[in-house]
């Protein structure tokens, strides 16, 4: 099939698009909306932008993209991409034979109707489709942001020592259990993550990094290593912890005869009253399950205005056209 066959559907699929509606892009998971449609461009926006917000895109460079596609048995690697280029595969996916599979990190040509990076254009929908989550944290929370509001904390040194138990309780237990989610939503990150690409959201953005750990050979493979090397085996032995406190347990020698001992003093949980957290989180449930009229209609605005701040905060720009 000719690409001009191709890029007339595509027009007539971008032209028919509600004009709020939202595409994300695969690798910096940019919003972008379509702004215009032209016989040899495509007018973009970036809506999680201040400056830079529009960007032509070509269709030359659309007919590059859909030929390596085409050239590489019906898929193309989204790594292989230029900097900058991925609006070209999201707008791409318009056209009912084309579909991006993240998590595979290809673009892939195929014979029926496929999905596209479509995200549902009603900006209400997120707020009026959420439902309480059954996790931790989501009860941690809502008690750390009740207690925050019953007390004064801008000077902890004036509230009571019952109320910096309690915040230090429920801290204590949204910090665990927010990291607990934090890794979770990492391990699934990480497989959609390619080659340190930063990938934009609303609030932020990530990208996949790499460090090393270390840890020593056996013995003998170390000290003959160095021993090849022309390092007497001496220079690198030394005590080792274990064996020292092992060797104690069978002497009449304290701790202090061998080491150097400091003392600190801390804070530390020592136990939590589930039934008086579970009733006061039950609580402040049914406080917001009876959040209803202009009281829901305020918070949605606050939340909508808010929102709009943050990205404005948090947006970031790049710039290369798709090239051969």
């Amino acid at each position: 099939m000719p690409f001009s066959v191709t890029w007339n559907t595509l027009l007539e699929r971008l032209d028919a698009l509600h004009e709020e509606a939202t595409l994300i892009t695969p690798l910096s998971n940019n919003r972008i909306r379509i702004t215009d449609v032209q016989d040899q461009r495509v007018i973009i926006q970036f809506r999680d932008r201040d400056i830079d917000q529009t960007r032509p895109l070509q269709r030359d460079q659309f007919e590059t993209l859909y030929r390596r596609i085409t050239e590489e048995s019906g898929e193309f690697n989204l790594d292989r991409l230029p900097p900058d280029a991925d609006p070209y595969p999201a707008v791409l996916t318009i056209h009912p034979q084309f579909e991006l599979d993240a998590d595979a990190g290809v673009i892939t040509q195929t014979e029926g109707e496929t999905s596209t990076q479509l995200r549902d254009s009603d900006p209400a929908t997120d707020v009026d489709d959420r439902t309480e989550p059954d996790l931790d944290v989501y009860a941690d929370a809502l008690l750390v942001v009740d207690a925050l509001e019953r007390h004064e904390v801008a000077d902890l040194s004036e509230l009571e020592t019952d109320a910096l138990g309690t915040l230090y309780t429920l801290l204590s237990d949204l910090q665990r259990d927010a990291n607990d989610l934090r890794k979770d939503v990492a391990d699934v990150l990480l497989s959609r993550l390619h080659h340190d690409r930063p990938v934009s959201a609303p609030f932020g953005s990530v990208q996949r990094t790499t460090r090393q750990t270390r840890s020593l050979k056996d013995d003998e493979t170390v000290l003959a290593a160095f021993e090849d090397a022309g390092i007497d085996r001496d220079r690198v032995l030394g005590v080792d912890r274990n064996k020292v406190d092992d060797a104690l347990e069978v002497t009449d020698l304290s701790e202090s005869d061998v080491y150097d001992i400091e003392e600190s003093e801390y804070v530390r949980k020592a136990e939590v009253d589930e039934e008086r957290k579970e009733t006061r989180l039950q609580g402040l449930k049914d406080q917001l399950a009876a959040t209803e009229g202009d009281e829901t209609d305020a918070l949605q605005e606050e939340i909508s205005a808010l929102e709009d701040r943050i990205d404005s905060l948090t947006s970031f720009q790049t710039g290369t056209d798709l090239q051969e």
